[in-house]
């Protein structure tokens, strides 16, 4: 048996109780061969059914007993037979017996392979645990139980047991669950065994374990707490993204009766010269090069060697601190886990003393890691205490990727907080919002729903089942998403409907509108209503254009110019790849409305240049920088006094733009009555 190939005996229960999920059933495990055929073409699988009313194995006719279980398929390679017998399970009659079915597994396993493989062989039940067992003919049901565990230790074979009990029958007698979940669990303290419990067709296709994934460490090595004491320990991945299956070019340019060919594409660069392009260049006259200004630096193989860092394969502790220190949004990249070295008393002692006094002190320590010789980095990262509640799991480390000053991205945005009471939620609107956010809790009794550890990848199921059907027939349609998977993607239309009078009553407190496309701008948007500061004027027109703005910058803007002042000004104050872009845009914004102003012929500009007062108002509001629009409001009223351009000062005194007052911004230190008087205190100041 090859290294990575896995021996597998799929354990399904048919029975009675059974009928109303084997459809789901039918399709995890079809989508399992379906992986294998994918990943792991040459693992093979088994098939044993129970509860049926026929006996088909081997061990009825060896030894007699066994009865109500069949094997279907004898273990072989994964192929498409096997997902069509999986698609078309037989529908039982008979209470079957799980453990007389698990026995049954275990005996093809062994004839199978031996002694050999240990920790390559596994079974798969799939059951509710909802029909009776038999008593055996010697000792308790637990011995039994404990002599099948110490088998399958001694032949190094794992179980996995679903427990599916998505509706469940009120004839069932709980005195027969109590007493199989005891068994289970006996299993799960004996033997290396994993039991989950499921109550969704959703959970069911997470369960399962579709894809065989060897643990394999990415360090093995000391723990350097100091530099006189070191901890032997392993780090293993705990999470890690599943990418889709690679896909390869094929060429059907082989003839069809060779039976050898692999239909593979061998890909050949060439180099070839600009002053000569039917000149080849060879490796040795090819350098790599980095743009540094104008100019290209060259840099030769043996220099870029020279550049790399190069640190010794090490885990250092760099020192402790809080854990509330570290936000959850420094985290990095995919999770490791850190467990002493297995079978090292004194390690496993140390990791547990050292995660025990962190959780208590609510402490987490802060490490550099250089997994392995070579490596051209060095990471530092956070050890956060796993402390386990089960006497024969130790206590180990969770590891994140904490970021450098290159790799954290700080953009600005405006506090929610300091925003103007008009755009914050009143008492009727919050509570309507809370009512939302309860409605779909996800685990409003404990159960919680979509739980990541039994939910799969909707994309990634959908496309191995569109591969599935491609194999069979290449010009068929693409398949509708299954609606169990539906159920991952779309809020639970059952909740919905139910809940219909609280999402009534939070569209009741909010006006919802469309959001307008992104090419609409602002300026049009001020077009199609005057400016003012009331309730009619001004209010209303600033929140329109703040509703409007996408603060997202497709263009990096660096000027003002005169074309469209105010979506180049919009496009300044959305750029986040500076500090320096929101100033440098109000002040260029204040020198554009001076330059209109004191330009005018006949107040022809005047129009341009309220629309751009207007934008600056707007965005200083955003920003929380009233100060800079009041004073600069105030100098411009001057200004137009001492060079008697009076007419702009009615101009504005006619669309009511007034300071930003208290109510709009917080840090303002204008009341809302002297933001509204300012206009009219100063008008007859101009006349005299």
């Amino acid at each position: 048996m090859a290294r990575n190939k896995e021996g597998l005996v799929l354990v399904l229960d048919v029975g009675p109780t059974m009928h109303a999920v084997l459809p789901e059933v039918e399709k995890v495990c079809s989508m399992l061969v379906q992986k294998k055929m994918i990943f792991s073409k040459n693992d093979e699988v088994g098939l044993v059914v129970f509860g049926t009313k026929d006996t088909n194995n081997e061990l009825t006719n060896e030894v007699g007993g066994y009865e109500h279980v069949m094997v279907l398929r004898n273990i072989k390679v994964v192929d498409g037979n096997l997902v069509e017998a999986l698609q078309q399970l037989p529908r039982g009659s008979i209470h079957g017996d799980f453990i007389d079915a698990v026995v049954v597994g275990m005996d093809m396993l062994i004839k199978k392979y031996g002694q050999t493989n240990k920790g390559k062989k596994r079974l798969c039940l799939l059951t509710n645990a909802a029909s009776p067992t038999k008593d055996p003919y010697d000792g308790t049901k637990e011995d039994q139980v404990n002599t099948i565990a110490e088998q399958m230790r001694a032949h190094g074979m794992k179980m996995d047991c679903i427990v599916v009990r998505v509706t469940q029958d009120l004839d069932v007698d709980k005195k027969i669950l109590e007493e199989n979940d005891y068994l289970l669990n006996a299993f799960s303290y004996k033997s290396s065994t994993k039991t989950v419990h499921v109550d969704s067709p959703t959970s069911l296709l997470g369960a399962l374990r579709t894809r065989n994934i060897s643990p394999v460490t990415i360090y093995r090595g000391d723990f350097e707490m100091s530099s006189k004491m070191k901890i032997k320990v392993w780090v293993y991945k705990k999470t890690s993204e599943e990418k889709f299956p690679t896909l390869k070019k094929y060429s059907d340019k082989a003839p069809p009766t060779d039976n050898f060919a692999t239909h593979e594409i061998k890909v050949d660069y060439e180099y070839k010269s600009i002053e000569d392009p039917n000149k080849s260049v060879p490796p040795e006259q090819r350098i790599k090069g980095y743009r540094y200004g104008p100019q290209v630096v060259p840099i030769s193989s043996a220099e870029l060697e020279a550049f790399k860092f190069k640190p010794e394969k090490s885990v250092k502790l760099l020192g402790f601190t809080d854990d509330s220190n570290i936000m959850r949004h420094y985290y990095m990249r995919d999770v490791n886990i850190f467990i002493a070295e297995p079978g090292n008393t004194k390690a496993i002692v140390a990791v547990s003393a050292l995660a025990r006094a962190l959780k208590e002190m609510n402490k987490v320590a802060i490490v550099r890691c250089v997994w392995r010789r070579g490596q051209g980095n060095a990471v530092v990262g956070v050890l956060t205490p796993n402390v386990s509640d089960k006497h024969h799991i130790p206590d180990s480390f969770y590891f994140n990727v904490l970021p450098f000053a290159e790799d954290i991205r700080e953009f600005q945005f405006p506090s929610f907080s300091n925003l103007p009471s008009s755009m914050q939620p009143n008492e009727q609107q919050q509570e309507a919002a809370d009512k939302l956010v309860q409605m779909l809790d996800l685990a409003p009794t404990g159960k919680e729903v979509l739980r990541p550890d039994l939910t799969p990848n909707p994309v990634l199921e959908r496309f191995y089942h569109c591969l599935e059907v491609k194999s069979k027939q290449q010009d068929a349609a693409v398949p509708p998403l299954d609606e169990t998977l539906r159920k991952i993607t779309e809020p639970d239309p059952e909740l919905i409907s139910q809940n219909k009078a609280v999402i009534d009553e939070f569209h009741r407190c909010f006006e919802l509108k469309e959001n307008p496309k992104l090419k609409k701008s602002s300026r049009r948007l001020l077009k199609e209503k005057p400016t003012g500061s009331n309730e009619e004027g001004l209010g209303s027109v600033a929140v329109q254009a703040i509703d409007a703005i996408e603060y997202t910058s497709r263009v990096k803007v660096e000027k003002i110019g005169d074309l469209d002042p105010v979506q180049d000004f919009e496009a300044m104050m959305s750029r986040r790849d500076g500090t320096e872009w929101v100033n440098k845009a109000i002040q260029d914004m204040k020198n554009k409305i001076f330059d209109m102003v004191e330009n005018s012929f006949e107040g022809d500009t005047y129009h341009k240049a309220l629309e751009c007062l207007v934008a600056l108002r707007k965005g200083c509001i955003l920003e929380q920088e009233p100060k800079q629009f009041n004073d600069f409001l105030h100098h411009l009223v001057k200004f137009c006094q001492e060079k008697d351009l009076k007419s702009f000062g009615e101009y504005l005194a006619s669309h009511e733009i007034t300071l930003i007052s208290k109510k709009e911004a917080p840090d303002s230190e204008i009341s809302e009555e002297d933001a509204k008087s300012f206009i009219v205190k100063r008008e007859p100041k101009a006349e005299n």
